[in-house]
């Protein structure tokens, strides 16, 4: 098994139930965000959890992608994360908070000089699965900085509000493996998730975060990658994000 998957300690059923029933209080805005993000805690009264909320109506207009959907895909990466059993995304859920509707995601204790420019030589195992995960949720925004070092020792993920558009729009700093073979445990996995894109509860989950022309996107690049067997490789000056980290 590669180090890339995720073990049974870390299921998130436990913190779903808080992420959703928990009192949100905010602590504060975030800096240095594009749109509006802010650190809060839940609380049940015997537990409390960090989080991040990123609220619907804090999302800056954007021409390629609907007004108000982000945070939605920020949920749609968790759940699809969660089918394959890689990569390490925070749970996320989408609830009501004090700016209306919005992504709560656990917040992650990082190494805060750590990323993936600084962390690629050592944990490529881990990077592999990120890669093809970027493919597979057609990621527009894969910066150095959205990849996280957690105090845990865990690569974590995070920033997918740009992610699931019908059209390509795949950009990231991680093309370390284009046209290198893509593990056979990997590519079961894809075909695994595949056939659970086309019908049954994931289909049914995504729906509820994404279009049927989306979810049928993420099928088709699933099959991809699978039938190729091979990373993709950058097309363009496009597929690189700006700014890199």
């Amino acid at each position: 098994m590669s180090p890339a998957r995720r073990g049974a300690s870390a299921s998130p059923g436990d913190l779903r139930d808080l992420l959703e029933r928990g009192r949100l209080r905010l602590l504060g805005l975030l800096p240095r965000a594009s749109n509006y993000t802010f650190l809060g805690e839940v609380s049940d009264g015997s537990r409390t959890a960090r989080v991040v909320y990123k609220p619907r109506q804090g999302e800056a207009p954007l021409w390629d992608f609907p007004l108000g959907t982000l945070c939605r895909r920020e949920v749609a990466a968790f759940v699809l994360s969660e089918a394959l059993g890689w990569p390490s995304v925070p749970p996320t859920i989408l609830r009501d908070g004090p700016h209306g509707p919005g992504a709560v995601q656990l917040f992650v204790d990082a190494e805060p000089h750590e990323h993936y420019f600084t962390l690629r030589e050592t944990r490529l195992d881990d990077f592999r699965a990120v890669a093809a995960f970027d493919v597979l949720i057609n990621n527009a925004d894969r910066k150095s900085g959205h990849c996280l070092r957690g105090t845990d020792g865990r690569i974590w993920l995070v920033d997918h509000g740009l992610s699931f558009a019908v059209q390509p729009k795949l950009r990231t700093v991680i093309w370390d493996f284009a046209e290198e073979p893509i593990p056979p445990w990997m590519c079961a996995d894809l075909r695994r998730v595949t056939a659970e894109l086309e019908s049954g509860p994931l289909r049914t989950r995504l729906g509820e975060m994404l279009s049927e022309p989306e979810i049928e996107g993420t099928a088709r690049r699933a099959r991809r990658l699978v039938s190729s067997g091979h990373f993709p490789a950058p097309g363009s000056r496009r597929a690189y994000p700006w700014p890199p980290v």
